[in-house]
């Protein structure tokens, strides 16, 4: 069993799952004393959340048993209770609106978003960070599936976790490079069933819970449904082109596609079609062939660097742009002020802007930042600009 240097008190983030409890459970098995805090986001429920810390998460009626909900707190109340340590209730509902109109304003720009890394860089290690600080926490714990190690030089380094299937190293990238000494990951160092077997084997009642599937303010996953309550008369119709103009068909939104989606387009030209190119603009969605979706390489923003100094230089890495999706060989470049390059050995399908591109050394995350536009085969390679 992992463990850290000495007792510390540490927050645990219980989000009423299985992983985030049997971090927990882990945690005040190994001496530290637990102190467990559920994050009140304000998902669609059917309740208002109370402003007290210690709010009641069983009050009220529970609608929907989902990521965030008020079912989850109450699995998470009860997970502490068995475990013995303190378990509090702390309503981010306002904070979470920076969340949501992230993820509004994204999807009406012809991006797609990631509101769940844009959660872990400002709630659950920015803002519930401070409150660690506040009750004099030394570290704050989560259930997420990567990995902690010192490097040979001393520093802290975020590493893929074991479990290839679900890492969630990803999602982390945006972490500030100092906050990485104050957290702890506890599942990291195992397969989700050895998780499971864990909480089964301490008596856990959420060793059988399903993992939450979709995201938590969109639990029937109807996200045009969301903007159009939050942006009314956003999603307007619009016309379906292919690559030279022609117009093939009509949608009802750019919000509903993405980069790559080929499902529901609704048109027939007799070959596989992809959606290749939004212009939020125009609301026009261009369509063509697979090979017309690929890219040589992206340029992102906002880039956050987990290394002591950024890659000035080209550096040669694995890039990973999707939270579910593979990693690729390619060569990784800071920019100034904020930005990076990346080119890839080889054309890679669906590099689509709003999403994170994350680099890594082996399993360590090197860092990443947001994808602005992705460069066309022709735009990568020797001799090519690099701003």
């Amino acid at each position: 069993m992992p463990r850290t240097d000495r007792p510390h008190r540490v927050l645990v983030a219980m989000s009423g799952g299985v992983d985030s409890s049997v971090a927990a459970a882990l945690l005040k098995q190994q001496g530290h004393e637990v102190v467990g805090c559920f994050m009140r986001l304000g998902s669609h429920d059917g309740i208002e959340p109370a402003d007290d810390l210690n709010c009641d998460p069983t009050a009220g009626k529970r609608n929907r048993q989902g990521c965030c909900s008020v079912g989850d707190a109450a699995d998470g109340r009860l997970v502490a209770a068995m475990l013995g340590i303190p378990f509090y209730v702390i309503n981010f509902r306002s904070d979470f609106g920076r969340i949501i109109n992230y993820f509004v304003d994204e999807y009406n720009a012809g991006r797609t978003p990631n509101p769940c890394v844009r959660c872990n860089q400002w709630l659950k290690f920015g803002k519930l960070l401070d409150y660690a600080r506040s009750i004099e926490a030394d570290a704050i714990a989560t259930g997420h599936y990567a990995r902690l190690r010192r490097g040979s030089g001393g520093e802290i380094e975020l590493r893929r976790g074991l479990s290839q299937a679900k890492d969630q190293s990803y999602v982390l990238f945006g972490i500030d490079r100092e906050v990485l000494g104050r957290m702890i990951l506890p599942v990291g160092e195992y397969e989700k069933p050895r998780v499971r077997e864990i909480a089964a084997e301490m008596g856990l009642p959420v060793s059988d819970k399903p993992d939450s599937q979709e995201i938590c303010f969109v639990p029937d996953n109807d996200y045009a449904g969301l903007l159009d309550r939050e942006r009314p008369g956003s999603l307007q119709p619009g016309t379906i082109t292919d690559t030279e103009g022609r117009p093939l068909g009509q949608h009802e939104g750019h919000q509903h596609f993405t980069i790559g989606q080929r499902r529901g387009l609704s048109i027939s030209l007799g070959y596989p079609v992809y959606v290749v190119d939004k212009d939020p603009q125009a609301n026009t969605i261009t369509v063509g062939p697979r090979q017309q979706m690929r890219s040589g390489g992206l340029i992102a923003d906002e880039a956050n660097w987990l290394l002591a100094e950024p890659p000035i230089r080209p550096r040669r890495c694995l890039v990973q742009c999707r939270a579910h999706g593979g990693a690729a060989p390619a060569t990784v470049q800071a920019l100034q002020p904020d930005g990076l390059r990346v080119e890839f050995d080889q054309p890679q399908d669906a590099v689509s802007p709003g999403q994170a591109v994350v680099a890594y050394d082996g399993d360590r995350v090197l860092g990443g930042g947001w994808i602005r536009r992705a460069l066309p085969v022709d735009e990568t390679g020797p001799g090519c600009e690099t701003g």
